[in-house]
């Protein structure tokens, strides 16, 4: 490892269980910790778990927190009024590109939560208070690197969870998609993830996540790592920072249009009149290849409509497939064929919508 790499508090556990460490946005994390495809398989058919402490969780605080809000974030977050409730969006430069895309949670009209990427997390929160400033909200912005964060994920997941701490069950149990409860002290739970299954991700303080992690494997939760990661998100069909989507991508580059809310004309958010005024059209699809082989990042795809790039690729465990997302001209439809380049030769695939695989199954869409 390299000694300029950050940790999380799970990295001698990572260690000690064997996992395969890289560099992930300047942090040492676990790739895998043996065979990448069963712990994507464990998510799928039973429970696996996720450090993603390296992600950073931002208090938002003050009686100017709902404007500052609102004007930083594409979403209106003046939909969530049940505490609890959270809301994925982006935050955007003034050209409308994406600086990030994160999850905003609201507990009180002058308390929130932001959860940012880790790879992006400096300049976000440098965004965010260069925001504050320039619009003089009364609103503090609190990065706590004090807190950790493990995704547990999977049709057992839930249960997994109450089973290593059943006095968190009163507070979650009842808890729908996407909405979240303290169950401790400093401890949110919320029902969100990543992966297109059920589950858990669980912000608590640093110094207990050890304990918690340690009692996880206990109840049979399968350490999972950054590759298995990625192939469920991909299945899934959410993005990633970085590669689906960056400063230079609008949302509606990157299928994100259902995350910008235009209804209130009064709200002037950050890239807003970009948006309005210089939006590139395209059609942000799915691919699925009719041959052998395996679809990466950059490669071109041509169509009717003209030829586009491969955002995300991978080899589809669920499926058996190799499954993509790319950048098409408009006018590119589901059901149409396409060609992809890979190594020289043009292999033929066909365009679909997302997501590919929804609770374990594959998605028939119609």
């Amino acid at each position: 490892m390299s000694a300029s790499l950050k940790q999380t508090p799970l990295a001698p556990e990572h260690l000690a269980a064997g996992a395969r460490m890289v560099d992930f946005g300047g942090w040492d994390m676990p790739l895998a910790y043996g065979s990448q495809l069963e712990e994507h398989h464990a998510v799928r058919t039973d429970a696996g778990m996720f450090d993603v402490s390296h992600m950073l969780n931002v208090d938002v605080l003050g009686d100017g927190a709902t404007d500052f809000l609102r004007r930083l974030i594409a979403n209106d977050i003046a939909k969530l009024t049940v505490p609890g409730k959270a809301l994925y969006s982006c935050m955007l430069n003034p050209e409308g590109g994406v600086i990030d895309d994160l999850i905003v949670y609201f507990f009180a009209a002058d308390r929130w939560r932001v959860v940012v990427n880790a790879g992006t997390a400096d300049k976000d929160v440098a965004w965010m208070q260069r925001v504050a400033t320039a619009g003089k909200f009364d609103v503090t912005v609190t990065p706590r690197r004090d807190l950790a964060m493990v995704a547990v994920q999977g049709p057992n997941a839930r249960a997994k969870v109450w089973a290593a701490r059943p006095a968190w069950r009163a507070a979650s149990e009842a808890l729908t998609p996407f909405v979240g409860a303290i169950a401790d002290t400093d401890t949110l739970v919320a029902r969100t993830g990543y992966t297109g299954e059920d589950g858990f991700e669980i912000v608590l303080p640093a110094t207990q996540v050890v304990a918690l992690w340690r009692d996880l494997v206990a109840q049979g939760v399968r350490p999972c790592g950054l590759g298995a990661r990625d192939t469920l998100r991909l299945e899934a069909g959410m993005n990633l920072y970085g590669q689906d989507m960056d400063e230079l991508t609008q949302p509606a580059q990157a299928g994100l249009t259902w995350t910008v809310s235009l209804k209130d004309a009064q709200r002037q958010f950050i890239g807003r009149a970009a948006i309005e005024q210089f939006s590139t059209p395209n059609d942000f699809v799915g691919l699925k290849l009719g041959e052998r082989g395996v679809i990466r990042p950059h490669m071109k795809v041509r169509g009717a409509a003209g030829e586009g790039e491969v955002t995300s690729g991978t080899m589809s465990p669920t499926l058996g497939v190799s499954v993509a997302f790319a950048r098409m001209p408009a006018g590119t439809r589901p059901g149409e064929q396409v060609e992809v380049e890979i190594r020289g030769k043009w292999v033929p695939a066909t365009v679909t919508k997302l997501p590919f695989v929804r609770n374990g199954k594959a998605v028939e869409h119609s």
